[in-house]
C-alpha cells in the first residue's frame, strides 16, 4: 500500500504509538493493533479514491484515514477537518515531521467548512444519518463521501437512506474492503 514511503507510514505509526497515546489520541491498549486496526484499515480505502482528487477527512482526530490517504497517494490534496485544538496541534506537528507538503489541517466543525471536495471520508465519527448531514455538502457534485463503517453499515443505510438522498446522493453502497482479519466496510455514497 505505501510502496517507496512505507517509511513514513511507520514514522506516522511510531508517532501514534508515543504522542498519539500520550495526548489521548490513541488509546494504550491500541497501541499492539495500530497496523491492522487502524493504519491499514485505513489504507485498503485508498485504491477507490480517484487520482489527483481533493480529500476532506471529517473529525479526523489523529489523522485517521486522512493522514494514511495522504502518506500512501502524494497525488491526493487531504484537508484535516477537525475541531479540537489539542488534536490540531498533534496533528499540525505530525505533518510538519513527516514532511507531508499535501495536507492541510483545518480547526473547524465540518458544519463551517464552504469548500467543496471531490472526496469526503470520516471513520467512526457518527451515526450515517448525522454523518451525512456534515458531509454531503462538502462533496462535490459528481464526488463520493466515504463513510468508513463497521458491521452495522447496512442497517445505517437503511436509517439514512432518506436524508442521504435529500442531500443530493445518487447512489448508495456499501463496499467490504479485505485486509487481513479486519475488513473494512465503507458506505460510499455518490453525489
Amino acid at each position: 500500500m505505501f510502496a517507496s514511503r512505507m517509511h513514513l507510514a511507520e514514522q506516522y505509526a511510531e508517532i501514534l504509538a508515543t504522542d498519539g497515546v500520550v495526548k489521548g489520541l490513541i488509546g494504550p491498549r491500541e497501541v499492539p493493533r495500530l497496523w491492522d486496526r487502524h493504519l491499514m484499515n485505513s489504507a485498503v480505502v485508498v485504491p477507490r479514491v480517484p487520482h489527483g482528487a481533493s480529500v476532506a477527512d471529517v473529525g479526523t482526530g489523529a489523522g485517521l484515514p486522512g493522514l494514511v490517504w495522504a502518506i500512501a497517494r502524494p497525488d491526493l490534496r487531504v484537508t484535516l477537518i477537525e475541531p479540537l485544538l489539542r488534536r490540531t496541534t498533534f496533528l499540525d506537528d505530525t505533518v510538519a515531521r513527516l514532511g507531508l507538503s499535501n495536507v492541510e489541517v483545518l480547526r473547524s466543525r465540518a458544519e463551517d467548512v464552504t469548500a467543496s471536495f471531490d472526496v469526503v471520508t470520516a471513520r467512526a465519527v457518527a451515526a450515517l444519518d448525522k454523518l451525512g448531514r456534515w458531509c454531503m455538502p462538502l462533496v462535490s457534485p459528481g464526488g463520493v463521501m466515504l463513510a468508513m463503517k463497521g458491521r452495522s453499515a447496512a442497517e445505517e443505510v437503511e436509517v439514512a437512506t432518506a436524508t442521504l438522498h435529500r442531500l443530493g446522493a445518487t447512489s448508495i453502497v456499501v463496499t467490504t474492503y479485505e485486509n487481513g482479519d479486519v475488513p473494512t466496510t465503507v458506505v460510499e455514497v455518490t453525489k
